[in-house]
């Protein structure tokens, strides 16, 4: 599912790279762009990567610091 339209980014794409080690948002714009035009995927992009990092307690770790 497309959770970035404006940028034609994908679920499985975002996570992916959060699988990969991004765990932030900012890692995640910087990736794809999302959240730069409309702005309207930025609530998705955050449910999906707080989602991911509630079950890995490692990655949530490195991602306040």
């Amino acid at each position: 599912m497309y959770i970035c339209v404006c940028k034609a980014v994908t679920d499985n794409q975002l996570k992916r790279a959060i699988d990969n080690g991004a765990c932030t948002r900012r890692q995640l714009f910087q990736s794809f762009g999302v959240g730069s035009d409309c702005g309207k995927c930025n609530r998705y992009v955050k449910e999906l990567l707080d989602e991911h990092l509630q079950q890995h307690p490692i990655m949530l770790a490195a991602a306040a610091h």
